[in-house]
């Protein structure tokens, strides 16, 4: 889910920092970003990182910052760099015939004379700072997760509630179906003997097979076996996003099968309610790890 974290430790003349911003994604993806002199630590990070957060795209920064007063660069002086390009200079001046010395700043300003090299830092150190606001980071993100989940829970308790009233209507209109069928079947075969008299019997053979292969006490049940687990699933601390995911894909399934089978127009109508709900279930459920 979306959120975002961030912890800072101070060492020395040294501030370690961290950033670490969480959003939605179906499985887990953790990214690290540290300055290239620091890589050997990204390992470490990703396992600590993937210890707390089982489910999303997690994009981690890592960064120093050097008080005012310390000396993290070092300046070295390319000398046989710096000989080559006066060695150039003269020749060229002779083969101009120009008299002409090279200034200080001149020369100073000539590409790669002068070659900017970081102090070394211990990586050990870089880490336990590093390590100690990574937490940091990580308990404010686990906090606004929190926050986040909590309202996503509430979300999911109303859309069962509504699916749930869904099911019951249509397991109330379930046993008008048979009666439905033989109204509409009757009428069809009046329209196509145009008057003439209908067997009974028949009539009543044709229904009992349109109720039966219309049968939908199954699908019912199961809908409201996946509604039962998905409710079980939300009160557990593991993570559940995963499963949470396939009961919506069996519950969507199940709603699909029950509105071919039904072959009413109420049903139908129910039915699509029940599939706008799963979807809004569905885009919840990949905020959850």
């Amino acid at each position: 889910m979306t959120a975002f974290g961030s912890g800072a430790v101070q060492q020395g003349d040294r501030r370690c920092l961290v950033e670490i911003r969480s959003v939605n994604h179906r499985y887990r993806d953790i990214v690290v970003r540290l300055p290239r002199n620091q890589q050997v630590l990204e390992e470490g990070f990703r396992a600590i990182i993937s210890s707390r957060i089982s489910r999303g795209r997690v994009e981690a920064s890592f960064q120093t910052e050097m008080g005012q007063d310390a000396a993290s660069y070092d300046l070295e002086l390319n000398l046989p760099l710096a000989d080559a390009y006066l060695k150039a200079f003269r020749q060229l001046a002779d083969h101009a015939g120009l008299d002409q010395e090279m200034r200080l700043e001149t020369l100073i300003q000539m590409k790669d004379i002068l070659a900017v090299k970081p102090e070394p830092e211990d990586v050990n150190d870089l880490r336990e700072g590093f390590d100690a606001a990574l937490s940091m980071a990580l308990d404010a993100l686990d906090e606004m997760r929190i926050k986040e989940g909590n309202a996503i829970l509430d979300d999911f308790v109303k859309r069962l509630d509504r699916l749930e009233g869904f099911v019951d209507a249509v397991h109330t209109r379930a046993p008008q179906l048979p009666e439905i069928y033989r109204k509409r079947l009757t009428e069809k075969v009046g329209e196509l003997l145009n008057g003439m008299e209908v067997d009974p019997a028949r009539l009543a053979q044709e229904v009992g097979f349109l109720a039966e292969r219309s049968d939908i006490t199954e699908e019912i049940i199961r809908i409201r076996s996946h509604l039962n687990q998905f409710r079980e699933y939300l009160s557990i601390d593991d993570p559940v996003g995963r499963r949470l995911d396939f009961l919506i894909q069996e519950m969507n399934r199940e709603v699909n099968t029950l509105g071919t089978k039904a072959s009413d127009t109420g049903i139908s109508q129910i039915v699509v309610e029940m599939k706008a709900e799963l979807e809004k279930l569905r885009e919840q459920v990949q905020n959850v790890e």
